[in-house]
């Protein structure tokens, strides 16, 4: 099952899973706190990710879409402990975002700083046009 991320201001981001529903929950895999916005240089996907080093995360594009994944480990605990409230997910991830056309992701910039992980997508860059004369042969 996909899940299409919609806000009143955001109506082109469809998000998916790749193993959808219910299954993943029961297979650990999650899906991080993702926003999404546009700036005067471009559209910004920003991503929260506490936890992770930037070499535990992989971002792939195709297309128009935008393929992020990696694994939050979980090495602050005890081995053996009951656990009263768990809101932190651990484990693999992945979100898939299909970003609308008009933006360049094969000009992608990606950074991570304190838990976040910044991708700026600058639009598509127009052909410009040219100007030129063209030469005339001498005829009869």
């Amino acid at each position: 099952m996909a899940v299409t991320k919609v806000s009143s201001t955001v109506h082109f981001i469809t998000r998916n899973s790749a193993l959808g529903g219910a299954e993943e929950t029961a297979t650990g895999r999650w899906a991080p706190n993702t926003d999404i916005y546009v700036t005067e240089s471009g559209l910004v996907v920003k991503v929260e990710l506490s936890g992770m080093k930037s070499d535990s995360l992989e971002i792939i594009v195709e297309g128009q879409r935008l393929r992020i994944g990696g694994v939050r480990p979980d090495c602050c605990r005890a081995p053996q402990c009951s656990f009263l409230v768990m809101e932190i997910n651990y484990g693999p991830f992945e979100t898939v975002l299909d970003l609308p056309a008009g933006y360049d992701l094969g000009r992608a910039k990606a950074i991570y700083v304190n838990g976040f992980l910044r991708i700026d997508v600058p639009p598509v860059r127009l052909p410009q046009i040219k100007t030129t004369k063209v030469p005339i042969s001498g005829g009869i």
